[in-house]
């Protein structure tokens, strides 16, 4: 038994089209709608990456992710000063 309900908007054009549709079947939208949904999202299973493909994925990003080293370990406090010197800098006539 269905016992959930989901909405959303389409186009005038697409309702009357779904609605053909179900007349020519002799089915009711939500028919058509859950068979589309069903093949749309077994299709979107087939394509998802495998496990070892995720792995791989997740080490070559691990290797970018981290924390910036640098010389001068207030940065990120003194970064607003840092960028308006900068550009008084570069626009000062």
């Amino acid at each position: 038994m269905k016992t959930e309900v989901y909405s959303w908007r389409l186009s005038e054009e697409l309702k009357l089209d779904l609605e053909r549709e179900a007349y020519l079947r002799k089915v009711s939208v939500s028919s058509i709608l859950e068979t589309a949904v069903r093949d749309w999202l077994k299709k979107s299973n087939t394509d998802a990456p495998d496990d070892q493909v995720q792995r791989k994925l997740r080490a070559a990003a691990a290797r970018c992710l981290g924390v910036l080293t640098g010389l001068d370990s207030r940065r990120a406090e003194t970064a607003r000063e840092a960028v308006r010197r900068r550009l008084k800098r570069r626009y000062a006539r």
